[in-house]
């Protein structure tokens, strides 16, 4: 393998570039690259660009996915790779850049570290096992504990410790997007870890009774009863869409009881817990909750954050505190949707090259905010003047005084942004101003608040106080 020392390095360099050589060369760019940015620009960028050929004037062409990227490397990283080039060779004269497309470009020749210092797996360890559904990112370690969810936690730890004995079987429920899901995988996945030559599968509700009609209409229930009965960990998810099921919770009924008397561990999710869920049978609703029900209630905000900084982590991202408090402060309940505006921020930050501010997070999330629909125009002044110490009356009044323009100002700004009311109508409701005074307004707030990070820290203060 080649040892990239510049000054041992001549023209003998140019002369001897085969596809290895070229392939190490890029290896020892890649290498200085990473050292030089962050972790989030560098799997961004360079994951999939590579070395095409090496001209015999010194002109090294690096293939590039897009004119995008292209732009962007000429932008920001044309001065660097330079730098790094000659540093090795001023035999290497210049570099340019080639758009390849993805039918002749290469795989990427190097994996990535982020910046927990953990290798970037390949996507394809990634996928969902087909032997048993699991999916390998579920992991009790990317779980989340807090005050709204230890509970459960300790249950599925106690269950992995004697699976079969201990909490024959789990069930753990709550509203949608709770992290249901992620937990009795997680149980899963450690399992399959813990005890290799043991079977554990994992399946939904809804796959369960597709199986048992598609058997029944085949003729082939008892390889449905016997693919099932051989599981030392069967994990069943979203079992309130057995209702009204009678024909498929019959076999539910006997499968857990072939299951359950050979100390075989059974793992159950539901929106509700198990005396809720209606249309089941009685019979059937006491063996579900003959074991364990645990409820997973709505993570507090200290929780969110925490969530936050764990699931952005994972990404090579670290988000300032201010912008984590916003984010877990801007919507409540459903661990789902914080993901998804996770995944949004992280997809702003691969575009744009880095992390984003407050400002950018905001306007970032506009689609994820849900504004109140019985929100007055009087609740929002209200909240606003009593903030700032200010009498009500004289947001309406035509005063030019600071202390009331600034507030009046912000009203107007929170009004149309967050609750999308028309500017008419704000001058209208603020003492009958003209629109193009609130589109003043509005503007000057939304400049302001990009720079002042007080005057941000305090628009989100009476964000809170309106929820």
């Amino acid at each position: 393998m080649l040892v990239w020392r510049p000054f041992f390095y001549k023209r003998i360099i140019l002369l001897s570039m085969d596809k290895g050589n070229i392939r190490e060369l890029w290896e020892f760019i890649l290498t200085q690259v990473e050292l030089s940015i962050s972790s989030a620009n560098f799997n961004t960028w360079f994951r999939n660009s590579s070395i095409v050929k090496i001209g015999e004037d010194g002109i090294i062409y690096i293939g590039v996915p897009s004119q995008f990227f292209k732009d962007w490397y000429l932008k920001k990283f044309h001065t660097l790779l330079l730098k790094i080039t000659r540093d090795i060779s001023h035999e290497f004269r210049n570099i340019d850049y080639l758009i390849i497309k993805d039918s002749r470009r290469k795989q990427p020749i190097r994996e990535a570290k982020n910046e927990l210092g953990a290798m970037k797996l390949p996507l394809d360890k990634f996928y969902i096992n087909k032997s048993d559904n699991l999916n390998p990112r579920y992991t009790l370690d990317t779980f989340v504990v807090g005050a709204f969810n230890d509970l459960a936690y300790a249950a599925a730890q106690a269950v992995i410790q004697r699976p079969g004995i201990t909490y024959n079987p789990l069930f753990i429920y709550g509203d949608t997007g709770r992290g249901k899901t992620h937990l009795i995988q997680a149980v899963g996945n450690f399992f399959k870890k813990q005890y290799p030559r043991r079977k554990v599968y994992y399946l939904t509700s809804e796959k369960f009774v597709v199986d048992y009609t598609d058997s029944v209409q085949s003729g082939t229930a008892n390889r449905f009863k016997d693919k099932y009965r051989q599981y030392d960990l069967l994990i069943m998810d979203d079992v309130q869409f057995l209702s009204k099921k009678e024909k498929t919770q019959e076999e539910l009924f006997h499968l857990f009881n072939a299951l359950h008397d050979n100390n075989k561990q059974i793992v159950f999710s539901s929106d509700r817990s198990p005396v809720a869920i209606p249309d089941i049978a009685e019979r059937l609703k006491g063996r579900l909750a003959s074991g364990m029900a645990v409820d997973i209630g709505e993570p507090d905000t200290e929780s969110r954050m925490a969530i936050i900084r764990k699931k952005a982590s994972v990404h090579g991202i670290l988000f300032s505190d201010d912008v984590i408090e916003y984010i877990a402060t801007s919507e409540s309940g459903s661990i789902r949707e914080l993901e998804g505006m996770i995944n949004s921020l992280v997809c702003h930050a691969q575009v744009k090259g880095h992390v984003p501010d407050i400002a950018e997070v905001r306007q970032c999330l506009r689609s994820f905010t849900r504004p109140q629909k019985n929100i007055s125009v009087k609740n929002v002044v209200d909240k606003v003047a009593t903030f700032y110490g200010i009498d009500e009356s004289s947001i309406y009044e035509k005063t030019r005084r600071r202390e009331v323009v600034l507030p009046r100002q912000i009203i107007m700004y929170i009004l149309r942004e967050d609750f999308n009311i028309s500017y008419p109508t704000i001058g209208m409701k603020l003492g009958g101003r003209d629109h193009t005074t609130v589109i003043h307004s509005c503007e000057k707030i939304k400049r302001e608040v990009i720079e002042d990070s007080e005057l941000q820290k305090e628009i989100q203060s009476i964000r809170t106080l309106l929820v």
